[in-house]
């Protein structure tokens, strides 16, 4: 007992999501718990359709079993945790399972941040460059594509779990967020964190702004060259295809840049948690569904799934 109550005087606390145990606490608990089924649920379901198909088998859901894998990384790391808080009443964390959730929260979303801006330019090639798209965007071009996204993701990650842990937190180990990230944990600190913020904002504002300068010229390609097809069907698949990926687009940087973007000053735990439910929940669940939904190619992979 007297080494479970030393170790765990250096674990962290996290705070509850939902703060009261009442029956509006517990309803939206299960709000939480159902959009995260649905996410897993939704996303193993079409990793499993791009397996099984082999008309799935090209670069572009590659790229999108990816993001699946990024999208069940993210919730896999941040729901079971918070679950388990609310129902047992233990809020404590370890400076171990602190520093794997920085990493995994980090990693995915720098990945994804990569990640996005391949797919818009996969889109780019393949609308506007048709008969070279082959060559271009073969298996071990897509393959490097997406280990650069991973490995822009960890070089992140390692940084900021690194430097963060390396901070002396010598007061209230009461993190005010439902899991550990960066911004909560920096709170916290008894030194002086302005200059590793002013670095992370800078960071930020990188990893953002220049892949979504590659989605935007991207895209802009894309409409130009969709305007010009005489083919109504032709303009109709490429407008579905880029439509879906642009929504996913905006889910993403929408809740990414509210974030990420905002001076530390001007961040409050009420806006960051509520920008880490939208984040860590919400557009994971919505991703596998935006591409299925919208997709010709994905519905007949689930009607023939069905069928048999």
């Amino acid at each position: 007992m007297e080494l479970w109550n030393r170790t765990s005087q250096s674990d962290f606390i996290l705070s509850d999501l939902f703060s009261h145990h009442s029956a509006c606490d517990l309803f939206l608990f299960s709000l939480v718990l159902g959009a995260s089924t649905a996410t897993l649920v939704g996303n193993i379901l079409l990793l499993l359709l791009i397996r099984a198909d082999r008309r799935l088998h090209t670069p572009m859901y590659f790229f999108l079993s990816q993001l699946s894998v990024m999208d069940l990384t993210l919730t896999c790391t941040v729901v079971p945790k918070m679950a388990a808080n609310f129902l047992s009443g233990r809020k404590s964390i370890s400076r171990g399972g602190c520093a794997a959730q920085i990493f995994l929260v980090v990693m995915v979303g720098g990945a994804e941040c990569f990640l996005l801006a391949v797919m818009a330019y996969d889109r780019y090639l393949a609308v506007c460059h048709p008969l070279r798209y082959p060559a271009l965007m073969n298996w071990k071009v897509c393959s490097l594509l997406v280990v650069a996204s991973w490995m822009g993701g960890v070089a992140d990650s390692v940084v900021d779990v690194g430097v963060v842990l390396s901070f002396p937190y010598c007061g209230s180990l009461k993190v005010d967020h439902f899991f550990c990230e960066v911004p909560a944990l920096l709170r916290l600190s008894c030194a002086d964190t302005s200059l590793f913020e002013d670095l992370i904002y800078a960071c930020c504002a990188v990893m953002l702004l220049l892949p979504l300068g590659v989605i935007v010229a991207s895209y802009t390609q894309v409409l130009t060259a969709v305007i010009k097809m005489p083919s109504t069907d032709g303009k109709q698949k490429a407008l579905t295809a880029c439509s879906s990926h642009l929504a996913v687009v905006g889910l993403y940087y929408g809740g990414a840049m509210f974030s990420y973007m905002q001076r530390a000053s001007a961040r409050t735990p009420a806006g960051d948690r509520a920008t880490s439910i939208f984040y860590t929940i919400l557009t994971p669940m919505l991703n596998p569904f935006i591409y299925s939904l919208r997709n010709r190619e994905v519905t007949r992979a689930v009607k023939k799934m069905l069928g048999k």
